[in-house]
């Protein structure tokens, strides 16, 4: 009965914008800074393996090359705002001179959402390599080196941007809004969404994806202090949740019934297959790089990835008209995706009540 999916999905969305900034809020720099090289080194790694194994099983199936690294990317990435929703009320708990699970995983995830913002740089790219001969393949590598290079100099002047912000505008622009909400919730609501949407237009045009700027902007009010991330959540929740919910219903809007009903064995093989694949290789690439004293969160942080991101449906989407991949294999990479997102919530429950002690389990689950 919807007549537009588009408007849904706009309004999802926002539900996303919300969700990294609430993460961002309650992840402090001091946290990140902590988690810094495992965060950039853990989704590099899996992505090269997910892409390496997709293109040995394009080369046994007869796939394209462009075909299989394009859905090998799709698969490799993970949801931020389902993940965001397990973590809920468990990110400040944090053990001095430990690393916590709930770090490493937000960690690897922003860090996805930067990969995500380079792939999309670079499909156009990808699309005219499968469609040219190989002279022209060192100009597609030389132009996909010179996009990489772009997007390095993207997040460092983002950084340097937050740090402009840190130090000269966050501080005089909330205790203006704080002083002008006494009484008046609705100004500072505003005045934070506002503060939301400056960071997520800079991050796109910066060529660096939304979410980041999302995730930033929670961030950049954090550092005021404590009682200010307490008021602020107070605020926004109501609003993040009413839109996480029309989110996840848009998901679903993307499942076909019949194509389900018809394939059910082969998508049932295929997510449990990606589901583990994501998790054995999570693990082995997390053995590697956590420290010793941290190798017991390596099976929850596994959970926390096995899944693949909701954004491999708008990838799906332009592949799809860009005539990357055909319709059927963009609708098994949309049932796959839905199918191991349902499957994520038994998965992370499982590794919580595994791995966890008690007295964390509780605010966990």
């Amino acid at each position: 009965s919807l007549k537009s999916i588009v408007q849904v999905e706009t309004l999802g969305e926002f539900g996303v914008f919300f969700t990294l900034f609430l993460v961002g809020l309650e992840f402090s720099p001091e946290r990140l800074r902590k988690v810094w090289k495992i965060s950039l080194q853990g989704p590099c790694y899996m992505t090269v393996l997910m892409i390496a194994f997709g293109l040995l099983w394009g080369h046994l199936l007869q796939i394209r090359p462009t075909q299989s690294v394009f859905i090998s990317t799709c698969l490799s990435l993970s949801s931020t705002p389902l993940v965001s929703r397990f973590l809920a009320g468990t990110v400040r708990g944090d053990k001095e001179g430990d690393i916590d699970y709930s770090s490493v995983l937000l960690g690897m995830l922003v860090m996805q959402d930067v990969q995500l913002g380079l792939f999309i740089a670079v499909m156009p790219t990808l699309i005219q390599a499968g469609v040219s001969t190989y002279s022209s393949i060192f100009k597609e590598i030389l132009r996909i080196l010179i996009l990489i290079g772009q997007i390095l100099f993207s997040l460092a002047a983002v950084l340097l941007i937050c740090l402009v912000i840190k130090t000269y505008l966050i501080g005089p622009y909330y205790r203006k809004l704080h002083a002008e909400s006494k009484g008046n919730k609705e100004i500072l609501i505003l005045g934070i969404s506002a503060f939301i949407f400056l960071m997520l237009t800079i991050t796109e045009l910066l060529d660096v994806s939304m979410e980041l700027g999302c995730f930033l902007a929670g961030a950049l009010i954090s550092s005021q202090g404590h009682m200010v991330t307490e008021e602020i959540m107070a605020c926004i929740e109501p609003i993040r949740d009413f839109l996480a919910i029309i989110f996840f219903a848009s998901i679903g809007l993307h499942v076909f019934p019949t194509f389900v009903i018809y394939e059910l064995t082969v998508l049932l093989f295929l997510t449990l297959s990606v589901v583990i694949m994501k998790f054995v290789l999570a693990v082995l690439v997390l053995s590697l790089i956590l420290p010793k004293t941290s190798q017991y969160i390596k099976w929850i942080v596994s959970a926390g990835l096995a899944q693949v991101s909701e954004f491999s449906f708008v990838l799906g989407s332009r592949a799809r008209r860009a005539g990357i991949i055909s319709r059927e294999v963009y609708l098994l990479i949309l049932s796959v995706t839905t199918l191991s997102l349902l499957l994520a919530p038994a998965l992370w429950r499982a590794a919580i009540m595994k791995c966890v002690p008690r007295p964390e389990r509780r605010s966990s689950t």
